[in-house]
């Protein structure tokens, strides 16, 4: 069998697998293809992936021949129609968002394993790249926001005066905002934290955060981690709540994301208006619209107050060699299901984890979620 790993396009720094982990698989009998640079921005160079047999050649040859191809994100028309019949993809496609392009991949006789679909159970927490990457963006949203903001992060009492600690509003306590809780009292930041799951409010309060609670959440023990809409009556007490926090806040940061819909509005231009000359909101939600009415994906909006928005979903490629180190191990530990010990594939159906970030196969679209979306 023949993996083979793509240059990711242009933004993206990061690459599936690394020298070392691509060697894990040669030692399985694999034979590891990577596509010329594929690597350079993650500080991999091509001669170090050939120092561990790995062959380096050209994206035409990957895409017509390997058995199984390694992509993060996700593939263009023309790479799809290059594929070898029966081909394996692996990758973090959005098929919640993307299911048109998914639903063209079924008719070509792919078979698609979208990470960011794996379910969040304790089993699969050694594979979940949402997690590992969200963990990244989270810290790096503290430093991005550290950079832009004109004042000190932590308090200081010196001969010219005392300078008062940057205060901070975490929306959203997943990986992502408990990495930015941890990263911003670090740099001695005093941070308020909210999130429509009660039962983080222990892990806040171990980081040092304040909770911000909320009465009447709807349950989201069964969302599998995720969050869930909430009622219209919660989301009004819920943006009292925020517009209270939000008026005295210096840095916001926002993770709040539904699968498959757009982001919600959690800063509303009511409450933007009320925010300080200077203040930074770091939007980790921009891909699917954002927390605010006005985030750009990869862009950096100033209000007319001067508050500096800026809608950034991948931080993580900012640290390319450790976000490619922990994705790649996500992607190795995934591998272990459907390559057996003879380096053959094994695609066990069985399994909750495989059929779980299975999109398409035999030419169908096998993922009931994207199935409904395409009735």
């Amino acid at each position: 069998m023949i993996a083979g790993i793509l240059k990711e396009p242009n933004g993206e720094n990061r690459v599936s697998l690394l020298p070392e982990q691509a060697e894990v698989l040669i030692k399985k009998n694999v034979e590891v293809w990577i596509e010329h640079d594929a690597g350079a921005k993650a500080y991999a160079s091509n001669a170090v992936y050939q120092s561990k047999l790995v062959t380096v050649t050209t994206r035409e040859a990957i895409l017509q021949q390997c058995d199984i191809i390694f992509s993060i994100h996700i593939l263009s028309t023309n790479d799809v129609e290059q594929l070898k019949p029966n081909a394996v993809i692996v990758g973090v496609y959005q098929p919640l968002y993307n299911y048109v392009a998914i639903n063209e991949w079924a008719a070509k006789s792919v078979t698609t394993f979208s990470l960011d679909s794996i379910p969040r159970s304790t089993r699969a927490q050694s594979m979940d790249v949402l997690s590992s990457q969200a963990n990244i963006a989270g810290y790096r949203a503290v430093l991005v926001a550290a950079t832009i903001f004109p004042r000190y992060f932590p308090m200081f009492m010196t001969a010219a005066g005392s300078i008062p600690p940057a205060k901070m509003l975490i929306l959203g306590a997943g990986v992502a905002g408990l990495q930015a809780i941890a990263t911003a009292r670090r740099l001695g930041a005093v941070v308020e934290v909210f999130d429509t799951r009660p039962v983080v409010k222990e892990e806040v309060q171990s980081l040092g955060a304040k909770f911000i609670e909320v009465e009447g959440a709807a349950d989201a023990s069964k969302a599998g981690g995720y969050a869930v809409e909430q009622t219209q009556d919660y989301q009004q007490k819920q943006q009292q709540k925020i517009a209270e926090a939000t008026a005295k806040a210096d840095i916001i940061i926002t993770t709040a994301q539904i699968p498959g819909k757009k982001a919600p509005i959690l800063i509303t231009d009511a409450m933007l208006a009320t925010m300080k000359n200077g203040s930074v909101i770091i939007d980790l939600a921009a891909a699917t619209g954002g927390n605010t009415s006005v985030t750009v994906n990869n862009e950096t909006v100033i209000t007319a107050n001067g508050v500096s928005i800026v809608g950034d979903s991948n931080l993580q490629t900012g640290m390319p060699f450790d976000a490619s180190k922990m994705y790649g191990k996500n992607v190795l530990n995934f591998l272990q299901l459907i390559i057996d010990k003879e380096g053959k594939m094994y695609l066990n159906f069985e399994d909750d984890i495989v059929k779980g970030c299975c999109i398409t196969h035999n030419k169908q679209v096998v993922n009931d979620r994207v199935k409904s979306l395409l009735v």
